[in-house]
């Protein structure tokens, strides 16, 4: 192992220079599992819509460890009771908190591995490096796993305002270029307190968890579900989708190993053994990218065809609405590909489907924000805004949108 340099630094473009806490820290970073996140993007395919949006996990993780190193110093400073070791196990419990995310990150939950979470996989790594690492990461898991006595500590780690989403806002509003999404963390960050073992804000900072809320709702309507996004991420997914479906009938598709074990395996989270979690640590978007560019020349017209668009960006177009698509609309649409193309109603599923957009920007039901008031009391949020019905932003929308190909016969081979 590397052996950490005094004040170890790294420059971030979001917080300046982040210095890294610990050896077993450092260690931890040196590490492939971790390494791995470089080559793992951290908002999948929506470069495709916002060309700068080509940060990684690998980012986000690090921004998120400075954000824990700035929460840790406010709580102590007002007098929290953090130890030494509690300290560093929230450093690396939120460093790793991301490290089983799949290559393009959530599309790969329901693709590469049959249900099983990107939270679980990190998990499996989790344990993994506790081993390697002489049980050092014990205190770590048990916070992750939200196990351990003092909730709060879980709560920075995974909660309505942890520092995993803090970053990722601020983050992804700067490499996307979408000022809405702008959160003012640090100022958020200096207001938290606790209050019988549950994370607070203090009353003053209510308008900044106001702006953090909002700043959280327009993102995920004009970047997470961004619509040209969805249309991305949902192709990659009936991409592998059909893979895996041709590797099962026998055929043998080019592709890294890595990437062929899970597509000719079918892997559920009883499946993951040391071997299968160092195998999926090979995987990342290069693997994706490259097997796409292979699989263009398929004889597959449903796979071949799936790939140039990816790759191409020739999508298909998508319509969002508040109502549920009408079944025979998709029928309707499904029966134009299949005539044109001579090709099945399973094949022409692929390119012809429906889904649903949610979008919940707070939870009023479990893990609330609470805002500390001068007289030692407590009052959830939601109540205490004078300034907009947060309440409002608790309630879920639901809208559906509806895939289907271009009138371009032209844009497929056969």
């Amino acid at each position: 192992m590397k052996t950490l340099p005094k004040h170890k630094t790294i420059n971030d473009p979001i917080y300046g220079f982040i210095t890294i806490p610990s050896q077993l820290v450092f260690d931890l970073m040196e590490h492939k599992y971790f390494q791995r996140l470089r080559r793992i993007s951290q908002m999948g395919f929506s470069y495709i819509v916002y060309p700068g949006a080509h940060h990684t996990r690998f980012h986000h993780a690090l921004g998120a460890m400075f954000l824990m190193q700035k929460a840790v110093q406010v709580l102590k400073y007002k007098g929290v009771k953090i130890s030494a070791k509690e300290e560093e196990a929230l450093y690396m419990a939120i460093l790793l908190h991301d490290i089983g995310h799949g290559p393009f990150s959530h599309a790969m939950e329901n693709s590469i591995v049959e249900n099983v979470s990107h939270e679980q996989i990190s998990l499996f790594f989790m344990e993994a490096l506790n081993r390697k690492f002489n049980k050092q990461l014990t205190l770590a898991i048990e916070i992750f796993k939200d196990q351990y006595p003092r909730k709060f500590l879980h709560q920075l780690v995974s909660g309505q305002l942890d520092m995993d989403r803090l970053d990722y806002l601020k983050r992804d509003s700067f490499y996307t270029g979408v000022p809405e999404g702008t959160v003012n963390a640090q100022r958020l960050i200096a207001m938290l307190n606790v209050k019988n073992d549950s994370l607070v804000v203090e009353e003053k900072g209510i308008y900044s968890v106001e702006n953090f809320l909002v700043a959280r709702r327009l993102m995920y309507w004009q970047v997470y579900l961004h619509k040209t996004g969805i249309v991305a991420e949902q192709l990659l997914v009936r991409v592998l989708k059909r893979a895996k479906q041709l590797a099962a009938s026998g055929k043998d598709l080019p592709a890294s190993d890595g990437l062929k074990f899970f597509l000719t395996h079918t892997i559920n989270s009883n499946d993951f053994s040391d071997e299968v979690l160092n195998t999926f640590s090979k995987l990342d978007d290069y693997d994706i990218i490259s097997a796409m560019k292979m699989w263009v020349n398929n004889e597959d017209f449903v796979l071949k065809n799936l790939s140039k668009m990816l790759l191409n960006r020739d999508l298909l177009k998508i319509k969002v609405k508040s109502q549920v698509f009408p079944l025979q609309k998709l029928k309707q649409k499904q029966k134009f590909l299949m005539d044109a193309f001579r090709i099945s109603e399973e094949e022409a599923a692929y390119f012809v489907f429906t889904g649903k957009l949610e979008n919940q920007a707070y939870s009023m039901e479990k893990d609330t924000i609470n805002l500390l008031k001068k007289n030692g009391r407590t009052i959830e949020v939601a109540k205490a805004s004078d300034q907009l019905n947060l309440e409002a932003l608790s309630k879920s929308v639901v809208k559906y949108y509806m895939c289907y190909p271009k009138n371009n016969k032209d844009s497929y081979s056969n």
